[in-house]
């Protein structure tokens, strides 16, 4: 059985970095490329990162340089590394399995496994 558990949400002012994780189980984790969302309600589901099983990425344009996704699979563990957040970044972020292990792509279509959600909040 798939399982996604993200975790790492919280608050954090203007400048400050969060660390979000997803733990994975239930499949070979190496073997699926993997991605990052989030969602504001009012507002479209946004794919912000991606990561293929080779470690090729791909990132929103409003995230490219401020967020880093990377994966530890020994610990079948998926990161995002926020750093310069601000307060448009408020959502509810989650992690999702691709079908495949090709090419980081930032459409949800081709995710089939999610997790639950943790939310983060960029206030002063």
């Amino acid at each position: 059985q798939v399982q996604l558990a993200e975790s790492g949400g919280g608050s954090a002012q203007p400048g400050e970095s969060l660390r979000l994780s997803c733990a994975a189980s239930g499949y070979p984790f190496r073997s699926y490329s993997m991605g990052w969302f989030r969602l504001v309600p009012g507002k479209e589901r946004e794919g912000i990162a991606a990561i293929d099983s080779a470690g090729l990425t791909a990132y929103a344009k409003s995230v490219d340089g401020r967020f880093t996704i990377s994966k530890d699979n020994p610990k079948n563990t998926l990161y995002l590394q926020m750093d310069s957040l601000k307060p448009e970044d408020t959502a509810m972020y989650y992690c999702a399995r691709h079908r495949s292990s090709f090419s980081p792509t930032l459409s949800a279509s081709g995710y089939d496994y999610w997790g639950q959600g943790t939310q983060v909040t960029v206030s002063s």
